[in-house]
């Protein structure tokens, strides 16, 4: 309904421009206050759902950055396992190596006069190195043998860790007999060894053993390092099994993805076995170091299991480098998407800034518009008066 009040033509025009500018600056203060040229599908229903597209994927993208990092840190986790286990197996190869210089000798001079009958000796079973063997000790034939200055007692000095079988046999040949228990079995069913003579004198087959222990607590440590080569509940170095594996999303949809499939690289992983009483699978009393031939047999395994631990290195490293890479692609991808979708919905302040201005300074210019308008009825006011 109609107010009943005539406004000039010129009154009218200056009203609605100072409409106009009052619409424009309220516009332009809300841009200046949220910082916004799109805050709701109103104002551009195309850049506010395209904005909130890239915002969204942006969202998604930040939080697989955090898988990644986790993925970046596990396969970290394992390289610095490896490169402990190889200082670690770098000292068992030290350890192995220091058994294999350690000399075994067998040195004695016999207490009592040999007085075997024959000039082919006495015959006695003994042990050579573990080895059973029947020798005709007084003429040499298995080891080396010598007369001391009278001629009569037999001089033992062997490269090896001889033993008797039975305490006549050390007797037979000047010897005194061993003192203690002998062992049964030693070396095997049915192959008891004597105690030592107080003659002869063993050196470098303790030592021998104890380096071998030495080693054993070396596989004991790599086990133990590769199991606590984890992070975060993943371990890739201490199982091997198809079900131990990392998995890295790379995309929202994971349909972007890397496998990195777990190794076991503890000593059962790596092949290595710890140094027994026995030099193999079967009861012979010939471990703890005490063959060169073992030695040698573990000095191999342990280059084997250096070149597994390089070749797992290796995997793990180019593994890293992917994940690495994605991880700054995804970084610089958020970027762009946010980017994006501020240039579609953030207000340019400068110019916002600058709009508010002309606005003020119209809407002045327009108050002082409508007055002019106004004049015409003024000056017929003052008639009346």
């Amino acid at each position: 309904m109609s107010s009943g009040i005539t406004l000039s033509s010129a009154t009218r025009q200056n009203l609605l421009s100072l409409q106009d500018t009052s619409s424009l600056t309220a516009t332009t203060q809300n841009r200046l206050a949220t910082g916004l040229k799109v805050s709701s599908a109103l104002d551009s229903p195309v850049n506010f759902f395209t904005a909130q597209n890239l915002s969204n994927r942006s969202t998604d993208l930040s939080g697989l950055l955090d898988g990644i990092s986790n993925g970046v840190q596990a396969i970290q986790a394992a390289n610095q396992g490896i490169t402990s286990i190889q200082k670690l197996i770098d000292s068992a190869k030290s350890t192995a190596n220091q058994a294999l210089s350690t000399q075994i000798t067998t040195t004695g001079t016999a207490a009592n006069d040999y007085a075997a009958p024959g000039s082919g000796g006495a015959s006695v079973k003994l042990y050579v190195n573990g080895t059973a063997t029947t020798a005709t000790i007084a003429s040499g034939d298995s080891i080396d043998t010598a007369k001391d200055t009278t001629g009569k007692k037999i001089v033992l000095n062997a490269s090896s860790a001889v033993e008797f079988a039975t305490t006549t046999g050390q007797t037979a040949l000047g010897f005194a007999a061993g003192t203690g228990t002998a062992t049964a079995d030693k070396y095997g069913t049915g192959n008891t060894a004597a105690s030592n003579s107080a003659n002869l004198t063993v050196s470098g087959v303790d030592t021998r053993a104890k380096l071998a222990d030495q080693y054993n607590s070396l596989l004991t440590q790599i086990t133990q390092l590769a199991k606590d080569s984890s992070f975060n509940g993943t371990n890739l170095i201490s199982n091997g099994a198809a079900s131990n594996k990392l998995h890295i999303a790379f995309n929202e949809k994971d349909t972007s993805n890397l496998d990195v499939q777990g190794q076991d690289l503890t000593a059962d992983g790596l092949s290595l076995t710890s140094i027994t009483g026995n030099s193999g699978a079967s009861v012979n009393g010939q471990g703890k170091f005490l063959l060169d031939t073992d030695i040698k047999s573990t000095l191999t395994k342990l280059t084997s299991g250096s070149d597994t631990l390089r070749t797992a290195s290796s995997t793990f490293g180019s593994n890293l480098s992917v994940v690495q890479n994605r991880q700054s692609f995804s970084k610089n991808l958020i970027n762009v998407l946010d980017t994006g979708a501020s240039n579609l919905t953030n207000a340019d302040l400068n110019l916002e800034a600058a709009n508010s201005q002309a606005l003020s300074t119209r809407q002045s210019l327009g108050i002082s518009a409508l007055s002019l308008a106004n004049q015409a009825q003024q000056s017929i006011l003052q008639l009346l008066r």
